[in-house]
C-alpha cells in the first residue's frame, strides 16, 4: 500500500492489486468483502454503495478514462465522537474499488483518526491472496 497526494493536496493510500493476486475477481466481490469487514467492527457504520462508473456513464458530458472498466465506493463513517462541527467535513469516510482490466486500484483518504486509517489499510491489505 503506498501514501502519496493525490493533486498535491488529498493524502491518499493506494493498493494496486493484479486480479490473479486479489482474493475477488469483481468489483462487486471486493465491494461485499468490505461490507462484511465494516459490518463486523466494533464502531463502523455501513452507509451505502456509490456506483461511480454507471453515474459518470449515464452523464452527457461523463468522461471515463481509457482502461476503466468499472468503480465503486463503498461508504461508511468510524465516528463514535462528534466534538466539533468541522468534523463532518471529513466524515464519512469511503473506499474507492477501480477495475482495470487487469488489475485492482483500491484507495481511501487518510483519516484524521489513526485507528480508522489502521483499519482502512488492513481492510484493504487482506485483499491479497496468501
Amino acid at each position: 500500500m503506498e501514501k502519496r497526494l493525490f493533486k498535491e493536496i488529498y493524502p491518499v493510500y493506494e493498493s494496486v492489486l493484479e486480479k490473479g493476486a486479489c482474493r475477488f475477481d469483481t468489483v462487486d466481490g471486493i465491494v461485499a468483502y468490505l461490507k462484511e469487514r465494516i459490518d463486523t467492527h466494533p464502531v463502523a457504520t455501513y452507509i451505502a454503495v456509490f456506483d461511480h462508473y454507471a453515474h459518470t456513464s449515464a452523464l452527457a458530458e461523463g468522461e471515463i478514462a481509457e482502461g476503466i472498466e468499472g468503480a465503486k465506493n463503498i461508504i461508511f463513517c468510524f465516528g463514535k465522537e462528534l466534538g466539533t462541527p468541522e468534523v463532518l467535513a471529513v466524515r464519512p469516510r469511503s473506499i474507492g474499488i477501480c477495475d482495470l482490466g487487469d488489475r485492482f486500484a483500491i484507495s481511501f483518504m487518510e483519516a484524521p483518526n489513526p485507528q480508522a486509517n489502521e483499519a482502512m489499510r488492513s481492510w484493504v491489505e487482506s485483499l491479497a491472496k496468501g
